[in-house]
């Protein structure tokens, strides 16, 4: 191994630091390897060689190529898709679903979801595919109780339910039918989700 490369790795994790960005880089090319040749054919060494990085630095931190890959996909739903606070449930849920299309539609992000539903037995992309989703649904979930405590939902619905609810058709047409994911479509989710969770009793 470099030596300076070495060296390199084995700063501490100072926020914005070198290994932070050695971090990033690691995450920017699993995402890259990943959108463009799919998650059944990345592999460590691949991703490393990208990075610039030796192969033991990313063993270390993460322990396996769905860890990295999972972690680079949570980033990437993150950044610059901050849970919507419009001060209605509705503008939450409209930009809400934008955001998810935005995502879910970026150029390779089809194949990259299509190859870890194809590989659904695997038990590492199955813990990895579990890893984003939970992580995506706990971040939003308070845009849901905010509706629930202002009384545009009913009391004792489930967050992540509501939100299955509004996303589940978006994944239909983009996996099945393939049809436009456009503003009226969007609009048609969230009034659906309303439908199936309003508060109908006027008692706020």
């Amino acid at each position: 191994m470099d030596p300076n490369r070495a060296g390199a790795e084995s700063v501490g994790s100072r926020p914005g630091g070198r290994s932070e960005r050695i971090r990033q880089a690691v995450l920017a090319a699993a995402l890259s390897q990943a959108m463009e040749h799919g998650v059944a054919n990345l592999s460590i060494k691949d991703i490393a060689a990208r990075a610039g990085v030796a192969e033991t630095t990313i063993y270390r931190r993460w322990g396996h190529r769905t860890a990295v890959v999972a972690d680079a996909v949570t980033e990437l739903a993150g950044r610059g898709n901050p849970p919507p606070d419009t001060g209605t449930l509705r503008g939450d849920l409209v930009q809400l679903l934008e955001q998810t299309r935005d995502l879910v539609t970026q150029p390779g992000m089809e194949r990259f979801l299509g190859t870890t539903i194809a590989l659904f037995a695997d038990p590492d992309i199955a813990a990895a595919r579990r890893t984003f989703w939970n992580d995506r649904l706990d971040r939003i979930a308070p845009v849901i109780r905010r509706g629930i405590d202002r009384g545009e939902l009913r009391r004792g619905s489930e967050p992540h339910d509501v939100i299955e609810t509004l996303c589940a058709p978006l994944y239909f047409r983009l996996f099945v039918t393939d049809k436009a994911i456009d503003a009226r479509f969007v609009a048609r989710c969230v009034e659906h989700t309303f439908a199936v969770y309003a508060d109908r009793t006027g008692a706020g």
